[in-house]
């Protein structure tokens, strides 16, 4: 077996990702991986495509229109920036920027460097930022001076103080204050590197929803990643006349990989930024810009659609939307389709690597019903019971899979590991399906204590740990409950402490304040007086979770 390796400096944690070495064999030859980069192809673009535009979007309320010539521009100013701040080949740097057009110079600037990008969501607050520049061993913080009335300059000072050991922080479009300033970085040809990283070394870190505790961090390869977006433009039609809009935030696997603004640069397309996914902000773009395809959730769908009947703006290019994040429900596909008048595409993928889609010349049926087939046709995809014995198709069951773009473990994690991947390298996604003959995937729901709320996948164990620290709550149990808008949402059950019961809306608040993300926060919170136990006095929490989502469900319908 041969690892991956990107760093150069010691590191108690290196960077890898490896497949055996028979694996690597079967994917190259069949050209699955192609040894290419994620600098080589944007290089390419520049050089062939130098006028064609690549970026659209808002930087502080200031439309922005990048070609291809330009974009790479930056992209070496920003290479040739880290670099002088004294970042090494394989650093780590955490990327924390929203819809704007500096987060593909930020971080096609730091491939370019041969930085390893961590990306953070706009909504992560010093909870998760801490955990994952802990987790990653990380360098250096980007983050924007401001974003959705948030100043991050706040929350870079509190990632400073919780990790003193962090080299950098740089502060991209504003005032930096006392930090780097992103805007300052100047052209240094000397500084860049003459090689381009090795194809199968870590590209990045991603971010996993969480089923136990906080997210994981999932390494992606040049090669593996590159592949699933390639191919996904074959899939989906995307061709170098594409205009695709990022209404999702962008550091999301789906609207940057499934094809995502990663196809689209790929394919030499134009990329567009909503700095919302709000009608109200992605309409008038879609007109302006003749986009024409783009990705959702199954709630802003539903949005859209709704909007789209009463709107003032031209979406007649929209060719495309694709569904995903979240299981889209048959009545749901039929009113986006009837909605938004376009084709539909349902989407179900996971950023440890596998991606289903349907078709865009499948039946209607199939489009409505099911959640896509995958990818490649070395998508190895087994549906188990469970004792992990293989189901027949139409059987539902536990979703396991191996593949050229799926990962076979995750970065300094051996728990998550022990509990993720099979001896024989196949990925427990956590997720329960059912496989139709054709081997299309209709998706049931989740083995785990996951909360899919809007697309945005939360343990539930994570919100009862933060519960747990408030001085008024005894204990804690976090279900998730149907949610017509938001797929599901979360509901805390909570036993205050003997004395005064803290009110809900205190409660929420005191999380805000303790720096979670808002997603993360109960958008329910019931007070009880117990909970049920097991014989020998313990709670199963799987149990009580089941029993708690019922009793909340029965007193719904009452």
């Amino acid at each position: 077996m041969t690892p991956t390796m990107t760093d150069t400096r010691q590191y108690q944690h290196p960077l890898q990702q490896v497949w055996p070495d028979d694996f690597v064999q079967r994917y190259r030859e069949a050209g699955y991986w192609r040894g290419e980069t994620m600098t080589a192809f944007l290089r390419e673009h520049a050089a062939q495509h130098a006028g064609h535009t690549a970026i659209v979007g808002y930087t502080q309320g200031v439309l922005q229109r990048w070609n291809y010539a330009e974009f790479w521009r930056r992209v070496e100013t920003a290479a040739a920036g880290f670099l002088a701040l004294g970042l090494a080949p394989g650093d780590r740097v955490v990327v924390q920027l929203g819809n704007v057009p500096e987060f593909y110079s930020v971080v096609f600037g730091l491939f370019r460097a041969g930085l390893v990008p961590v990306y953070a969501l706009p909504a992560h607050r010093i909870t998760e930022i801490a955990h994952f520049a802990s987790k990653a061993e990380a360098s250096a913080y980007v983050a924007l001076q401001q974003y959705e009335g948030f100043d991050y300059r706040t929350l870079a000072r509190e990632l400073k103080a919780a990790r003193p050991t962090l080299e950098h922080i740089v502060i991209v479009a504003g005032d930096a204050g006392e930090f780097t300033s992103f805007d300052a970085f100047e052209p240094h040809p000397a500084l860049l590197p003459v090689q381009d990283a090795d194809p199968q070394s870590v590209a990045f870190l991603q971010i996993s929803g969480g089923s136990t505790g906080l997210s994981k961090l999932i390494p992606r390869t040049h090669d593996d990643y590159i592949y699933s977006f390639r191919a996904s433009n074959e899939i989906c039609g995307i061709t170098p006349a594409s205009v695709y809009m990022v209404a999702l935030p962008a550091a999301h696997n789906f609207p940057m990989s499934s094809p995502g603004a990663f196809g689209a640069l790929y394919a030499g397309a134009t990329v567009v930024l909503s700095p919302s996914p709000s009608p109200e902000a992605a309409f008038p773009l879609i007109a302006q810009e003749k986009v024409d395809s783009l990705g959702l959730v199954p709630p802003l769908a539903l949005l859209w659609a709704q909007a789209a009947a009463n709107t003032g703006h031209d979406l007649s290019s929209l060719r495309v939307l694709q569904v995903g994040g979240a299981k889209l429900t048959p009545e749901a596909a039929r009113r986006v389709i009837g909605g938004l008048k376009c084709q539909l595409q349902q989407v179900f993928g996971m950023a440890e690597g596998l991606v289903n889609y349907t078709r865009l010349d499948d039946p209607e049926e199939t489009i409505i019903e099911t959640q896509g087939r995958p990818i490649s046709p070395a998508d190895e995809v087994l549906v188990v019971d469970d004792h992990g014995h293989p189901l027949d198709s139409g059987k539902t069951g536990y979703l396991l899979t191996r593949g050229p773009y799926t990962i076979r473990a995750y970065h300094n994690d051996d728990g998550a590991n022990t509990r993720s991947f099979t001896e024989d390298g196949f990925y427990r996604t956590g997720d329960v399906v059912t496989r139709t003959p054709d081997g299309y995937l209709v998706v049931q729901g989740r083995a785990t204590d996951h909360i899919n709320r809007a697309g945005e996948k939360v343990s539930a164990e994570e919100i009862e740990d933060q519960l747990l620290a408030h001085p008024q709550v005894f204990d804690a149990t976090v279900v998730s409950i149907p949610d017509e808008y938001l797929g599901e949402r979360s509901c805390a059950f909570i036993i205050p402490k003997a004395g005064e019961t803290p009110r809900s809306p205190d409660i929420k608040r005191w999380m805000r304040e303790r720096g979670v993300a808002a997603f993360k926060v109960p958008d329910q919170i019931v007070f009880v007086d117990s909970f049920d136990t097991t014989a020998v006095g313990k709670t199963s929490r799987k149990e009580l979770r089941t029993r708690l989502r019922a009793q909340l469900l029965d007193q719904d319908k009452g």
